[in-house]
């Protein structure tokens, strides 16, 4: 479970983040990431599409992702906001195919200047 300090909730947030942050995708998901200056905890959003699948397929890879993003609080900049959209190839995808991607994008986004 995602702490709720984590998490976010307002769509004006996740439509800053979507618009203006850096972007990267790697597999079956994009991560849209802006950057921080504060010591607050970094700030993480799911979007997880109709395209994905039926409500069951949608909370199932909800459910994955936030399992994942969890054991990877550390790898966040704080005060950072990120949103973490999957893809509809996410339904079809393990826990370990959805970690590995959340990785190399995070990797990425790291190596991203600005």
């Amino acid at each position: 479970m995602l702490p709720a300090a984590y998490r976010m909730r307002r769509s004006t947030e996740f439509t800053s983040v979507i618009r203006a942050g850096a972007r990267c995708r790697r597999g079956v998901v994009v991560l849209h990431q802006r950057a921080g200056d504060s010591a607050e905890p970094a700030r993480i959003g799911l979007v997880v599409s109709r395209a994905v699948g039926n409500s069951v397929h949608r909370h199932r890879v909800s459910r994955r992702l936030r399992a994942q993003l969890t054991l990877r609080l550390d790898k966040f900049e704080p005060g950072s906001t990120t949103v973490v959209r999957a893809l509809p190839e996410a339904a079809v995808a393990s826990s370990a195919e959805l970690g590995r991607d959340l990785d190399a994008a995070l990797t990425r986004l790291r190596r991203t200047p600005g």
